[in-house]
This record gives structure tokens, sequence and C-alpha cells, in this order.
């Protein structure tokens, strides 16, 4: 199914959702109160069938106050994929967790909690992957600090 009519699809069975334009395969965004139930149906749909999560991350964007999350699914039956993202809110970062539809979520999610402090509701182990547990804050927020960064060069 070529992109155009992948996402007229999806938007067929879910009008809420939106295009992004200026990207390399078919994309949209959607509302974080909405985005459990549009991966759910993205999963299971016959006619869509996203049965693998191949990434999923965040991207901080300080000067809208919120972190974009990002997931890359792949339908294996039909050969089509999507990214999917929604906004959370920088102080306020929680979404519901997909690790229900997609067990690998369970380490995606993880290792995005642990560098930028996304929370995912509903999720079964959410704990630091990477750093030590009394690690404090987030490094890959684009405001983290410790005494340990190096200045840039000027």
């Amino acid at each position: 199914m070529d992109p155009e009519k992948l996402l007229a699809l999806i938007e067929s069975i879910c009008p809420t959702v939106r295009h992004r334009a200026h990207a390399d395969r078919a994309a949209l965004s959607i509302a974080a109160d909405e985005l459990l139930a549009l991966m759910a149906v993205l999963r299971d749909d016959p006619a869509l069938r996203f049965d693998f999560l191949v990434t999923h991350t965040a991207i901080d964007l300080p000067d809208e106050k919120c972190f974009e999350l990002v997931y890359l699914l792949y339908a294996s039956e039909h050969g089509h994929s999507l990214f999917v993202t929604t906004r959370v809110d920088r102080d306020n970062p929680v979404v519901p967790s997909v690790c229900g539809l997609w067990p690998i979520a369970e380490w995606q999610e993880r290792e995005v909690y642990d560098l930028m402090g996304v929370l995912y509701d509903e999720h079964p182990d959410l704990r630091r992957m990477f750093l030590e547990d009394d690690w404090v804050g987030f490094p890959l927020r684009k405001d983290y600090q410790d005494e340990h960064m190096l200045e840039l060069p000027k």
C-alpha cells in the first residue's frame, strides 16, 4: 500500500490523526490522550497489522515546552511502515505505555525514561536502564547540566 492510501485508510478509521508533511514515509501525529487507542487499532486492524515496533525515541523541544515522542511501526504482512508522533508537556511528561501492545516497548520506553525523563503509565518496570539508580537528572534533555560537562569551544 502506498503511503497516501495508508494514511487515508488510517484517517478513515481515526479521524483525529493529522498527517505529517515532509517525511520520507507515511507519518502522522495524534494527541497523547488518544495515542494508546490509535496504536491498538494500528496493531489489530487486519488491513494495517503493524506487528513490529521498530523503534521509539523522544525529541526535546524546550522552546515549545514539550517532548515529541516518535514511534516507527512496521507491518511484516503488508510491508508498510509508519511514523507516529505525539507531544507531551515538558513539565509533566506522562504518556500511556504501549508495552501491552508490543513487548519490545518495555526496553525502548525505559531508555527514553532514563535519558529524557518521560514517564509511561502502566509500564511494568520503569526504572533507569543505563545510568545509576541515584543519578540526578536526564542527560539528553537540552537543559541538562552537571559538573563533568565540557565547555563547547568558542
